[in-house]
């Protein structure tokens, strides 16, 4: 299986070149887990399921420590069928999916209670697609239904879920959406932006 996710970085700033590159240094501890990729338009991440969203936290939270508005788009995704397995993408934990949905759910919201606050409020959407099995509409369902109850949902929107709060936290209920709901066996993606420090009157809410 190969797991791990494309970004891009958008600084609204004049010297977002220095932010974004500073930023990049926020993720090596995790390089040596890694394969990280950059190029003119994104960043390539892959390797194990768990590093993935923590990385992200990472890069983010660097730059958005700069004070400028700043915002990140990802497609995230495990499984693909059209790539190939790798080695480096070997889960350190086992799935949580022998357990039902009711279970994953309950696991999943100890996880975010129990993030680690970062002191950088973000806010998020996003939305996840569980492709291939006939009953992804429950998978999806089930998580929908554990942000909710979780301290970091904000509010539905037209084909999304917002998240706002800490980034410990929400980048903690966006990992755990990606790795507690959808069959660990099929092809699982999330198609993410998040802002920080957002002029938008929305970014207090």
């Amino acid at each position: 299986m190969k797991c791990g996710a494309q970004l891009s970085l958008y600084v609204m700033a004049d010297d977002f070149v220095r932010v974004i590159l500073s930023s990049l240094d926020a993720i090596a501890p995790y390089r040596d887990h890694l394969r990280i990729e950059t190029d003119d338009i994104s960043t390539l991440v892959v390797g194990p399921p768990e590093l993935i969203f923590p990385t992200m936290r990472e890069l983010f939270v660097a730059a958005a420590r700069s004070g400028h508005h700043v915002a990140m788009h990802a497609t995230i995704s495990r499984g693909c069928p059209g790539e190939p397995d790798m080695d480096i993408c070997e889960p350190e934990q086992p799935s949580a999916f022998d357990e039902d949905l009711e279970k994953r759910k309950r696991r999943a919201a100890r996880a975010v209670t129990d993030a680690p606050s970062t002191g950088q409020r973000v806010a998020v959407q996003f939305s996840l697609y569980p492709l291939g099995p006939a009953d992804y509409m429950d998978e999806i369902y089930g998580c929908i239904d554990f942000l909710k109850a979780s301290p970091v949902f904000d509010r539905a929107k037209n084909y999304c879920t917002r998240l706002a709060g800490d980034a410990g936290p929400v980048f903690e209920a966006l990992s755990q959406a990606w790795l507690s709901f959808g069959d660990p066996n099929a092809h699982v993606a999330i198609d993410l932006t998040a802002s920080a420090n957002s002029p938008s009157p929305d970014a207090a809410a």
